[in-house]
């Protein structure tokens, strides 16, 4: 059979023709906004028999494949028998630095079009134009060729020849990865309980294009129950590629075991992890361009052979290898990242590459989407990482610094409309809207085209900050509808302006929207249909709820009804604290107590160091670096001569995603219902809820809170031979409304007075 690999006119050429450097982080082009104002004003001015966005595709045969090209041309004008292709492209730049070879993509993309069209309509020659347009000015510059058929032909085929190479190397890596996967056995000689099923449901979501959300209890393993059944569509053809989602660098970590033991046991497949870019970056500060770094100077000219050479001797492409190869050929190990994600089958990476609209991978377009499948590990997380993704923010300081900064430019005077708008504001004294402030989002846009400009000849850090601020705020604000609220803090001469994503649910199902299959898992997917409805699921998702393949025996579970409510903290901690050492006592080994603060945890470890100075202790700290964390939980060893008490918080790094198998750890203490400060952020949810027929206490405060006990008593039992204690502490505990929250296996508790 032969192999038809589809790609975009510009994907193409742009992997040919582009060359250069990486330069300051910012689009030097203009905003999406400005250039599709310009397609539209350019367009306008076409004649009667002129067409604009006309669809061109072709098959090219090559060797033994097939390339299939499509691509959106902006303007065909018709001159009787002459046909001219316009491609229009934006800039901020002065128009004399664009002179006719200044791009060379621009022209290939433009010819490639002229190509297909004369081929269609069996044409002798066509006329390719480029037409270049400043935004501000609006001035335009035109550059023509007159090609013949012959020579757009043999342009082409050259383009096609350079794009082999690469394609080569996919397609013969395909069958092999095709080959291997179907021949894959599960790595483990049997299922554990529940894992079957799980994996059963995740394949079945796959082969029925379907949304899944999992709640699958702590240890069934679920890292290897969603990728496998994932590897093997892949082999059946289901699939081109997955993602797999998380949040933490702990869990990634268990993603690539999984792909690692998979490889072992004969599975060829690329997998890659990307690494955040301030982590992999080479330079002591990340300035992304080609004076301020040697590996984003010329990187499009090297970036080719670098993919084409890793793709040829590695499977696992986990950070040391990635920086390995950009070392060797002298490119940025981030952007390399980002280049491969395209490339891989697959791709270990923050939520953020998929859901973030400022920074998902846009390439992946929606035929490649429709072979795609993302598994969403510990999703519980992501409805606030969401809220994050989906909210933006303004500070009117920025904007009166750079007015002062630069005095009576242009730069100044829309730093100063802004400025003097968020004053207004503040005046008003109306600092809860549900309605986008229009006006607002107008002063930023322009705002934005004159930093752009002004960026062009000024490396300025604020400026480009505040750019970049504003840039997120407008791209969000074309996001706003009745999920979202403007609400307004002000302290002293501050003011902060913020569009609140308060339901990122929306979002979600558009962000994931035209992938073969959603997979969303985690232990605390409770209560399912909280994480369903704000997950952006719908009533035809399947739903599945795995309980732990342990015996609940394995924990002793202890309820001590102390107030943990904030006013009664200091009367309680004495008595808390003389708690945690009975529990203690109970246990020979390594304890865990979770906190749901930082300051509460400091009161504690300091009046429980006072009371039992020889029991060693160990406390987590705001800000931990990687090694810090590390050296952390080293620290839980199974066979200290003495035991280990930790002191963390709910909610932080070392209550989820933490594996201490065996005897590493003996007991998990809880304090507290794990609920969010109350503040004005949680307050306009609950609002909000409240407003749309939903309990908005339990949505803002109950149900993010017990997700973080859950998670901390996760912690306790991983495997079949692991026992231990789960101590919770707070008279909540025993309302209904939390009993009901409390996994099958906990409610064998046992209450101390």
């Amino acid at each position: 059979m032969t192999n038809v690999v589809k790609i975009s006119v510009r994907n193409l050429v742009e992997y040919v023709y582009r060359s250069g450097s990486i330069e300051s982080g910012f689009r030097t082009s203009s905003t999406m906004t400005e250039g599709t104002r310009i397609h539209q004003l350019i367009q306008k001015g076409y004649r009667e028999q002129d067409e604009k966005e006309v669809f061109v595709e072709v098959e090219i045969p090559y060797e033994d494949f097939v390339v299939r090209v499509d691509g959106r041309c902006d303007g065909l004008l018709k001159d009787g028998d002459s046909i001219t292709i316009d491609e229009i492209k934006s800039t901020v730049h002065s128009l004399e630095e664009v002179q006719a070879d200044t791009h060379p993509v621009h022209w290939a993309q433009a010819i490639f079009y002229g190509y297909i069209y004369a081929l269609d309509h069996d044409l002798s020659e066509v006329t390719i134009q480029l037409t270049y347009v400043q935004v501000k000015t609006e001035e335009q510059k035109k550059f023509q060729r007159v090609m013949s058929y012959e020579e757009m032909e043999s342009f082409v085929y050259k383009v096609i020849e350079e794009y082999a190479s690469f394609l080569k190397v996919k397609l013969t890596h395909k069958v092999k990865r095709n080959e291997s996967s179907i021949a894959l056995e599960f790595p483990f000689d049997t299922y554990r309980e529940g894992q079957r099923k799980l994996a059963g449901a995740v394949y079945k979501s796959i082969a029925d294009k379907k949304t899944l959300f999992a709640r699958a209890s702590t240890g069934i393993g679920k890292t290897i129950s969603t990728i496998f059944p994932t590897v093997k569509a892949i082999g059946e053809g289901k699939l081109e590629k997955m993602f797999y989602l998380t949040a933490k660098t702990i869990t990634r970590t268990a993603a690539e075991e999984a792909f690692r033991l998979l490889i072992e046991n004969g599975l060829d497949m690329h997998v890659l992890t990307i690494t955040a870019k301030d982590k992999i970056c080479f330079q002591e500060k990340t300035i992304c361009t080609s004076v301020d770094c040697p590996f984003a100077n010329g990187f499009y000219d090297r970036i080719n052979g670098a993919i084409i050479d890793i793709l040829e001797n590695e499977k696992m492409m986990n950070r040391g290898i990635v920086e390995v190869y950009a070392r060797k050929h002298r490119v940025c190990p981030f952007e390399f990242s980002i280049e491969l994600a395209y490339a891989v089958d697959a791709v270990i990476c923050d939520y953020n590459y998929i859901f973030d609209p400022r920074v998902s991978l846009k390439r992946l377009i929606e035929d490649q989407k429709k072979k795609t499948a993302i598994l969403v590990d510990e999703a519980h997380n992501l409805v606030d990482r969401a809220r994050e993704m989906y909210s933006a923010e303004i500070y009117k300081s920025s904007f009166l610094q750079l007015k002062r900064e630069f005095n009576n430019s242009a730069t100044a005077k829309a730093a100063k409309a802004v400025n003097e708008h968020l004053l207004q504001i503040k005046k008003s004294e109306e600092y809860i809207s549900k309605e986008l402030d229009e006006e607002l989002v107008e002063l930023l846009e322009t705002f934005i085209m004159e930093a752009e400009i002004e960026l062009v000849r000024n490396d300025h850090d604020l400026l480009l900050d505040t750019y970049f601020a504003a840039q997120t705020f407008v791209k969000i604000a074309k996001l706003f509808n009745e999920q979202f609220v403007t609400y307004v803090e002000v302290h002293k001469s501050e003011v902060k302006l913020k569009l609140f994503c308060l339901d990122p649910s929306e979002q979600i199902l558009k962000m994931g929207k035209g992938f073969r299959a959603r997979v969303f898992f985690s232990a605390t997917l409770t209560p399912a249909d909280y994480y369903k409805d704000l997950l952006g699921g719908q009533a035809d998702d399947y739903v599945i709820s795995i309980p732990s393949p342990f015996a609940r025996e394995n924990a002793e579970v202890i309820i001590q009804p102390l107030s943990t409510r904030y006013r009664d903290r200091v009367k309680t901690l004495e008595p808390m604290v003389h708690f945690f050492k009975d529990v203690l006592d109970r246990k020979v080994g390594n304890f865990f107590i979770f906190f749901p603060s930082y300051q509460y945890m400091r009161n504690a470890y300091e009046l429980f160091t006072e009371y039992y100075p020889d029991m060693s202790t160990i406390m987590q700290d705001v800000g931990m670096s990687e090694v810090e964390r590390e050296d952390f939980l080293a620290a839980f060893e199974s066979e200290r001569s003495d035991r280990l008490v930790g002191f963390a918080v709910l909610g932080g790094i070392f209550s989820e995603g933490v594996d201490l198998k065996g005897d590493r750890l003996q007991g998990v203490i809880v304090v507290g219902v794990g609920m969010p400060q109350i503040g004005l952020e949680r307050n306009i949810m609950n609002d909000y809820f409240q407003s749309v027929g939903r309990n908005g206490f339990d949505y803002a405060y109950v149900y993010p809170g017990m997700n973080k006990v859950l998670q901390a008593g996760g912690r306790l039992i991983r495997s079949d031979s692991d026992t231990g204690v789960i101590a919770l502490v707070d008279d909540r505990f025993l309302e209904r409304k939390y009993q009901g929250l409390l996994p099958w296996e906990w409610q064998h508790y046992r209450v101390v007075e």
